[in-house]
């Protein structure tokens, strides 16, 4: 079959529904919607940089606005409408997807073996973790002695050995995270948190890679090869492996290959989303309204494809020097009307109940009033753009506690006096 062609705007459409960005800060947090949110993209990262808000509450409330924090961990930590797993890194995910994740988790011991002799050699420790965690659980990596040999720990190489028991365990399914205390894990017998493990039989590792492959399409609407390789990263796949997993479907009738408007590499969609792609051609606004992105949303797991569809650079700098750094420690895309017209770095000082946006930083093409380089769906208005910037910093002031917003630089700095004045009005 000829690969179907498609214009960049419909495969950027498509990623913004498939992301839950379609309607952005206006969806409602309920046990179905966060269900269906975490499913549908695969997961929601955790991590423990807490500069405005930890990562996985400011995805949150990219698409929920602002929610109630206790609603969130009464639905994963008591309803267990999500565990903790990985996917792209350490994330929740869907519990209604048991079965997937048991057909990875059995997969965790053939791996390690292949890698090392550590699980035959430390089987020892491995049953005295789990026996401690079944007789005295839930417990955390603090409440095992390091061995006074050790020293301190620095980083996953000089973890003590109950730490590398506990991850063992944790990837292999035979303990869960049953609940966090300041952010630390706190561990239980898998049957004790989700006791419908009993009844979800796990995929087999053939048909859990032929989902991965699938449910990553499904995240992403549309995909390049190496935006697969990069959406879904754990356990990681072999580029062989993935080739073949996507031969296979493409076979079986259940993908297509797709070339996507100044795109070189071939591209990749379900055969049953077509209709959706074609049909995201033709929109005429697919993202309305405004917010920010935390940097570990799933929408930037592969940072690649906002550079391809938007013409969008964007990384982290936490790990750049502040004097290299040009958009800050920290900084948030900011999304609106569906083109990412630029950045914010906020910093919550909770101690004086102030958000401050360190820098606003919006792309030259924005600023200068030209069309959008890439993916677009005609002008933006550049002060319903401001009024929006304006409104999502006190939608998240409020949502992380604080009651003032406060503005330090923006860049161009001609564009400070309107932004600082929305912020003042309001």
């Amino acid at each position: 079959m000829k690969p179907v062609r498609l214009p960049t705007r419909a495969a950027a459409a498509l990623f913004l529904e498939r992301q839950h960005l379609g309607r952005p800060r206006a969806q409602r947090l309920t046990s179905a919607s966060l269900e269906r949110f975490v499913a549908g993209v695969g997961g929601l990262q955790i991590d423990s940089v807490n500069v405005v808000d930890r990562a996985h509450h400011l995805t949150l409330w990219s698409r929920f606005g602002e929610y109630d924090r206790t609603t969130f961990e009464r639905l994963a930590y008591r309803k267990r409408v999500l565990f903790e797993y990985l996917s792209h890194v350490a994330c929740f995910v869907a519990t209604r997807d048991l079965p997937l994740w048991r057909g990875c988790m059995a997969e965790i011991p053939h791996r390690r073996r292949a890698d090392s002799s550590w699980i035959d050699d430390e089987c020892a420790l491995i049953d005295s973790v789990e026996a401690a965690i079944a007789a005295r659980g839930p417990l955390g990596n603090a409440d095992f002695e390091r061995p006074k040999s050790m020293g301190k720990g620095g980083g996953w190489w000089t973890w003590k050995p109950a730490m590398h028991a506990l991850d063992y365990l944790w990837k292999s399914g035979r303990i869960a995270v049953h609940s966090r205390a300041h952010f630390q894990k706190r561990y239980a017998v898998m049957e004790q948190v989700l006791p419908q493990l009993a009844t979800a039989a796990p995929m087999s590792y053939a048909e859990f890679t032929q989902q991965r492959v699938l449910r990553s399409l499904e995240a992403m609407g549309a995909a390049a090869l190496d935006d697969l390789n990069m959406y879904w990263t754990w356990p990681r796949l072999r580029m062989a492996d993935l080739r073949a997993a996507l031969q296979g479907l493409i076979r079986e009738g259940l993908v297509q290959e797709l070339l996507v408007e100044g795109q070189s590499s071939t591209w990749f969609a379900r055969t049953q989303d077509l209709p959706a792609l074609k049909r995201s051609a033709r929109i005429r606004r697919p993202s309305q309204g405004t917010t920010f992105l935390c940097p570990f949303d799933s929408f930037l797991w592969h940072r690649e494809r906002a550079l391809r569809l938007w013409d969008y650079f964007y990384r982290i700098e936490i790990y750049v020097p502040g004097p290299q750094r040009t958009h800050g420690y920290y900084s948030l895309p900011v999304l609106h009307e569906g083109q990412l017209i630029g950045r914010v770095d906020p910093k919550s000082h909770r101690e004086r109940g102030e958000l401050e946006l360190r820098h606003v930083h919006l792309e030259p093409w924005f600023a200068k009033g030209n069309a959008p380089p890439q993916a677009h769906w005609g002008s933006i208005d550049s002060d319903a753009a401001l009024a929006g910037i304006a409104d999502s910093a006190r939608s998240l002031a409020r949502h992380v506690g604080c009651s003032q917003v406060t503005l330090t630089r923006v860049t161009p700095a001609a564009l400070k006096a309107p932004l600082r004045r929305l912020l003042r009005d309001a």
